[in-house]
């Protein structure tokens, strides 16, 4: 019962708080951080914990897909390039630089430091279009945002699979690494498309009822991402490759949406699609509105064992890690748009360069949100020998302070 009142409560707090963002003209997720972080201080209520497998299972699969279905195919095939270079090359950029920089400074061993890299490599499938789509900006940058935060969680978690490995290991093999990479990436996509066919012979031969295909609908994102996920390791031993090779299942869901976006309209009657629409945009707001709110909530959990640190410290090493990723999006995003124009004379004859306000607005849009602290609070508490996964709390709270700065300092000075 007391499970069944928090999660009631939180909902009454997202109902409130969403309506007074709107009163004020600011993004639901910006205050629904805040306000956790102010609850979860508040003497007296319950302690609340975000669970990781909670957020990979149950919360992020259908938002994913709900993104992924409202995407165009034909802007997102347009902007493949752009996108591709933001979801592949800058999370490995930003996994990097930001790994060198707590190594060298903070003094993180190398491996916890590509961790803490690849949990914040990526920008939110939710907060960068929510925000975006309420200020109003043009089409194409909402395009290339949301592709980009569909396709990055994908690099991001694979990349912090191959450093948590390393860690818990202590052994780390660059054939294996890169293996594990295009595996999971070419494997998931691959599944999806396999995934997303499947629903569609599936949805034909369904009875022509609302009700029915609704409910198909609402379970295609968990079925694409615990069959690519959860797919027998004995496949791959019967293959001759490592059984512990992941396929993506992020992007798994993903390309089942954008498929599924692609044919919906050829499969489904106007008014399926009607109540598709309503009840995915429904449960679009309240898992958001949730998992805001909950990252909020971290906050005094994340505090609790950080007592070695002086305040002085803590504060300095936030607010290096969020200048780090703030800064190095912004130097990739400049570099990667007008660089190849000066190489390639082919992309300056398509046409005009993009205006330097509209790659300033992607630049600055790169809000962090529940992928990274779900991947933070997922780190194992020990390593291979029954040592301790060293500076898991650090890497914790900078990951939750680079949440609260691009979330609160980008996304209020974004309409600017």
């Amino acid at each position: 019962m007391p499970q069944l009142e928090i999660i009631l409560g939180l909902l009454v707090a997202v109902a409130a708080l969403a309506t007074l963002a709107m009163r004020l003209r600011i993004p639901y997720p910006i205050l629904l951080v805040v306000g956790g972080s102010l609850l979860g201080f508040v003497p007296g209520l319950p302690r609340v914990e975000l669970d990781p497998d909670l957020v990979f299972i149950l919360f992020l699969p259908p938002l994913l897909y709900a993104s992924a279905v409202f995407t165009s195919w034909r802007d997102f095939r347009a902007n493949v390039r752009t996108i591709s270079l933001l979801a592949v090359g800058l999370v490995l950029m930003t996994t990097f630089v930001v790994a060198a920089v707590v190594h060298f400074v903070i003094g993180l061993p190398w491996a916890a430091s590509l961790v803490l890299g690849a949990i914040v490599s990526p920008t939110d499938a939710i907060a960068a279009t929510a925000i975006a789509r309420r200020l109003g900006v043009p089409r194409r940058i909402v395009t290339i945002l949301e592709g980009e935060s569909l396709v990055n969680d994908a690099t991001g978690i694979v990349v912090y699979r191959i450093a948590v490995a390393a860690v818990v290991t202590g052994a780390f093999s660059a054939w294996e690494a890169g293996l594990q990479f295009v595996v999971g990436a070419a494997g998931g996509i691959a599944f999806g498309f396999l995934i997303g066919w499947v629903v569609v012979w599936t949805r034909r031969h369904l009875a022509d009822e609302p009700s029915i295909q609704t409910t198909v609908s609402l379970l295609t994102p968990f079925v694409a991402n615990l069959v690519a996920e959860e797919l027998p390791p004995y496949v791959w031993h019967g293959l001759g490759l490592p059984g512990e090779l992941h396929l993506s299942g992020v992007l798994a869901v993903v390309v089942t949406g954008l498929y599924l976006g692609r044919r919906g309209p050829y499969i489904l009657s106007s008014p399926m699609r009607l109540q598709g629409f309503a009840v995915a945009e429904l449960l679009t707001f309240l898992l958001n509105g949730l998992i805001f709110i909950l990252i909020g909530l971290q906050l005094r959990n994340v505090v609790g064992g950080l007592s070695r640190f002086t305040v002085g410290e803590l504060i300095a090493y936030a607010v290096l890690v969020s200048l780090t990723v703030v800064l190095v999006r912004m130097l990739w995003v400049f570099l990667a748009t007008y660089v190849p124009r000066w190489v390639s004379r082919q992309l300056r004859e398509r046409g005009p360069p993009q205006p330097w306000r509209s790659v300033t607005v992607i630049a600055w849009t790169g809000m962090r949100g529940v992928i990274s602290l779900a991947a933070a609070l997922a780190l194992p508490t020990t390593v291979a020998g029954g040592g301790p996964f060293v500076g898991r709390d650090l890497i914790i709270f900078l990951t939750f302070c680079v949440i609260l700065a691009t979330l609160v300092v980008q996304g209020l000075s974004l309409p600017a």
